[in-house]
Formats: C-alpha cells, sequence, structure tokens
C-alpha cells in the first residue's frame, strides 16, 4: 500500500493474546474496543488492564463492550478474533448478529478450523499464525514473557493470498511493537503451529520429564503422518526454527508460563482447546485412514480432566504411554 490508514480494532476475547494485542495497539494510538465479559470484564472497566511486560508491570484503560452489540461499528473496523478455539462458535454468532457482513475477521488463534468457521459468516476472512508466550491467570491481568518483541503476528487472507487488509493489519501490529509480515501462504505456517500445539495438552495435563516428551513426541510424529496424506501444505520446521530465531527471547517469570491449554485447566475455565488441536489431528486420520491413538488419548485425557476440574499437570506421562499400543 502506498499510504497506510489506520485501522479501528474490535478485539473479541482479551485473555493472553488479545488482551496484549490490544493494549499494545491502544499504546501505539490505534482505536481499539476490548470485548470480554465476566469478572475479567468487570476489572477492566474498575481498574483497567494490569499489563506485565517481564517484571515491569503498568495500567492500560481500554474501550471496554460486553459485546458486539455494545460496539460503535465503522466501515473501517477490523476484528481480531482472539477467544480460544472451543468459543469461537459463540463469539460468531454474536459478531453474526451485530457486525456488518463485510467486516474483515481476523483470526489469533490456534488451531486451522476457526477461519473455515468464520467464512460461513463474514467474505473477508484471515489466519494469523500466533507467537507469543503470553499468559492470563486472573481477571483485569495479562503477562508478557518475552523480553524481546512481544510476539511474532504473521497474516495472510483466507484460503490464501494478502490483500491490503493484511498489508493494513501488519503495519499496524509492527506500530505495536510485534513482528508481523504479510504471507500467502498463511495456512501452512498455521498448520505447522498446529503441530507444535499439539504438545499442549500433554503440557497441561502431565508432569514434565522424559515419558512427557516422549508423548509430545509421538503426537507430532501422528500429526505430520496425517497432514502429509491429507495434503496438506505445512511449511518445514526448519522455515518455523528460522521465523523465530531469537525474537521472542529472552523469557522471563517462567514459571507463570504455559501453553494455552495449560492456562484454561490451571484456570479450571471447565474447556479446553484440545478438540481444535489434537482433534484436528484425529479427525483427519479418520478421514484419511490415518491411526492416531496417542492424540486420541491425549484428547480424551484433556477433556476429562477439564470436565473434572482437575489440576493441571496432574498425570505421569508414563501411564498414557502403557496404554498405547507397543506401550508408546
Amino acid at each position: 500500500m502506498s499510504e497506510h490508514r489506520p485501522r479501528r480494532y474490535v478485539v473479541v476475547g482479551v485473555g493472553a493474546v488479545g488482551g496484549a494485542v490490544a493494549a499494545l495497539l491502544h499504546e501505539a494510538g490505534l482505536e481499539v474496543t476490548a470485548v470480554a465479559r465476566g469478572e475479567h470484564l468487570a476489572r477492566l472497566r474498575a481498574e483497567g488492564l494490569r499489563l506485565a511486560v517481564g517484571h515491569d508491570e503498568r495500567v492500560v484503560r481500554l474501550r471496554t463492550a460486553a459485546g458486539p452489540a455494545e460496539v460503535e461499528w465503522h466501515d473501517d473496523t477490523v476484528v481480531l478474533l482472539a477467544v480460544k478455539s472451543q468459543q469461537t462458535q459463540a463469539a460468531l454468532a454474536d459478531l453474526a448478529a451485530h457486525a456488518p457482513p463485510g467486516t474483515p475477521v481476523v483470526c489469533l488463534q490456534n488451531g486451522v478450523s476457526n477461519e473455515r468457521a468464520v467464512l460461513r459468516h463474514f467474505g473477508a476472512v484471515h489466519a494469523v499464525t500466533v507467537m507469543m508466550p503470553a499468559s492470563h491467570l486472573s481477571p483485569g491481568q495479562v503477562v508478557l514473557h518475552s523480553l524481546g518483541a512481544p510476539g511474532l503476528l504473521d497474516i495472510g487472507s483466507y484460503p490464501a493470498g494478502v490483500d491490503a487488509v493484511d498489508e493494513a493489519v501488519a503495519v499496524d501490529l509492527r506500530s505495536a511493537g510485534f513482528q508481523s509480515v504479510p504471507r500467502p501462504d498463511a495456512m501452512a505456517w498455521k498448520h505447522r503451529k498446529l503441530l507444535v500445539n499439539l504438545g499442549n495438552g500433554v503440557d497441561a495435563a502431565c508432569q514434565d520429564g522424559p515419558a512427557a516428551e516422549r508423548l509430545v513426541e509421538l503426537v507430532r510424529e501422528e500429526g505430520e503422518r496425517v497432514l502429509h496424506a491429507a495434503g496438506v501444505p505445512v511449511v518445514s520446521r526448519a522455515d518455523d526454527l528460522a521465523r523465530r530465531g531469537e525474537l521472542l527471547r529472552p523469557l522471563v517469570r517462567r514459571d507463570e508460563a504455559g501453553s494455552s491449554t495449560w492456562q484454561s485447566l490451571a484456570r479450571r475455565t471447565g474447556d479446553v482447546e484440545v478438540d481444535h488441536l489434537n482433534g484436528e489431528i484425529v479427525l483427519l486420520g479418520r478421514l484419511h485412514g490415518v491411526a492416531t491413538p496417542a492424540n486420541e488419548l491425549v484428547q480424551l485425557t484433556v477433556n476429562r480432566l477439564a470436565r473434572e476440574g482437575a489440576a493441571a499437570r496432574l498425570l505421569d506421562a508414563a501411564d498414557l504411554l502403557a496404554r498405547l499400543p507397543g506401550g508408546g
């Protein structure tokens, strides 16, 4: 684009990722409305968002809304959808009832199922590969764990390509301190991130150790086989590692950091995104005749722990490995 025109942003879901993005865009001078709910919304309205960057904390006062019905919509509004994947359908129903159908929707989410779901309701859908070590463990607070770039948020149109919205959003994200480049093959990058995220359920459910590391290896090996059988384009692991480099380092407050699935169990939210991570591999495996016992076991186990309100990292991964064919 020869001339950049800043957009107005509506961030739906202001947890770890959405909260950090909303706060940093606001601090960069962009117009942001944060859509939240419950105690988190009450804290944002009463006290502001407590944004911790490493060991330093500041308060960011955001414009808030309890839902899309409270948002003032404009022709240049962009939705940043940052709810967990299991919450997408409910968020979409609310968005579709109030947002103009031409509104661009940018999926700042793990997994690869959200963009297709959004496309049923909105014609302009964009995919972001989210690499952001952030946590949201208590109402009103978000922690960024990287002392380098706050996050890498590469964007592209869905199902493929790059357009003016991708270019404009990338400029705005960079103005807020993020690393962001438009990518016509954004979904190939998101599928590589999916493979990485297959370990989230293990991180959430199991104690650290060699058995947990082996289980992560197994779910990712199954994922690689399934995506290959399905003919899904995936960027190489080497390209992914090269993109990350040292941009997100050093990391601090590691004891408070964990995968998004771990955060859901730690907060006892009652639901997790495992159906859209390991469950995506299980689904594709069933469609293409590839066995996925490790991913099935992780999916079932983590869902059970969430329903029961169990503590995070409760299990010994060796017990799960013993339940797999050949003992893992």
